[in-house]
């Protein structure tokens, strides 16, 4: 009897140590196209939702960590193609679920509910796409025809240090940062930064990296485009500062330019009210030290 409850115990406690992925399919359309193989026996998005919720629940009771990914249906058919399965099985739809904690747009589960895991989930996606297109084009620039530089490799790294150089003049306090650089498709990027009073800025890898991206492509391609910094301290109106970008350089607005920028409705131009505790202030010199190459 001792030897049996020693083995449940330990069974249960490596259960414990193993990871779960849990694929959702976030909206109807997605849904119905998974509704084509006969093993999927759902029917109703919003029940379904509902038990991916429960599901959720329970695997977080067991102690366990939870992945949650965004199950694409296009994407699925294509991977069973490629890896040859027959893909109206759960166990293809398993291995690829599995896939996607590796490759895929993610977020652990902390417990959010579903209605707010979701949207977590499609932002997730838009993001990495972004990532993803915006790498794209600074892998495709190839090299300066004048010099033989990697041009993508060299605005990733004047960009690099051109948000050190942001989060180092911002000083200590809570730091959030949008870039937006128009391209064939509208790229956007933005980053959450802690700066404390005797220390560099705090920010996640991968925000970092998406931002630096986005940023280098507008850089590299020489696109206009605009960087807004809001910094928030204790005990004092949030400071909002914006650049413009130039040919490749980041120009400083003026007070004036970034109140106009903020209190300006982007869709149908018409002035917003300013918000409350908001201090607009002109962008600070961040030029870099070696000039941009006019000529690619």
């Amino acid at each position: 009897m001792a030897h049996t409850r020693n083995t449940a115990t330990i069974r249960r406690a490596l259960r414990r140590e193993v990871p779960s992925t849990v694929g959702v399919l976030a909206d109807e359309q997605d849904f119905t196209a998974m509704r084509r193989y006969r093993t999927f026996t759902f029917d109703d998005h919003d029940l379904y939702l509902r038990q991916i919720d429960d599901l959720l629940r329970i695997l977080a009771a067991r102690g366990g960590h939870t992945t949650v990914a965004l199950f694409d249906p296009e994407d699925y058919a294509e991977y069973c193609t490629e890896a040859g399965l027959d893909p109206d099985t759960p166990a293809s739809r398993s291995r690829f679920t599995a896939e996607l904690a590796a490759t895929g747009p993610c977020v652990p589960y902390t417990g959010q509910p579903i209605d707010r895991l979701v949207p977590l989930l499609i932002n997730r996606a838009v993001r990495q796409a972004t990532w993803e297109y915006a790498a794209m084009l600074l892998t495709d620039l190839g090299e300066c025809a004048d010099c033989g530089q990697d041009i993508g490799r060299a605005a990733f790294e004047r960009a690099s240090h051109t948000l050190t150089r942001l989060l180092e003049e911002a000083g200590p306090g809570t730091h959030h940062l949008v870039c937006s650089v128009p391209a064939d498709e509208q790229l956007l990027a933005a980053l959450h930064a802690e700066r404390p009073e005797d220390g560099p800025a705090r920010l996640d890898s991968t925000e970092g990296a998406e931002f630096v991206t986005v940023l280098a492509a507008g850089i590299a391609l020489e696109r206009p485009g605009g960087l807004v910094l809001r910094t928030t301290t204790p005990a004092a109106p949030d400071r909002v500062h914006g650049w413009r970008l130039d040919r490749g350089r980041l120009i400083a607005l003026t007070a004036a330019e970034v109140f106009n920028a903020y209190c300006t409705d982007a869709d149908t131009g018409e002035p917003l009210p300013p918000e409350p505790n908001v201090d607009y202030r002109a962008g600070f010199d961040i030029t870099p030290d070696d000039p941009w190459p006019t000529h690619h």
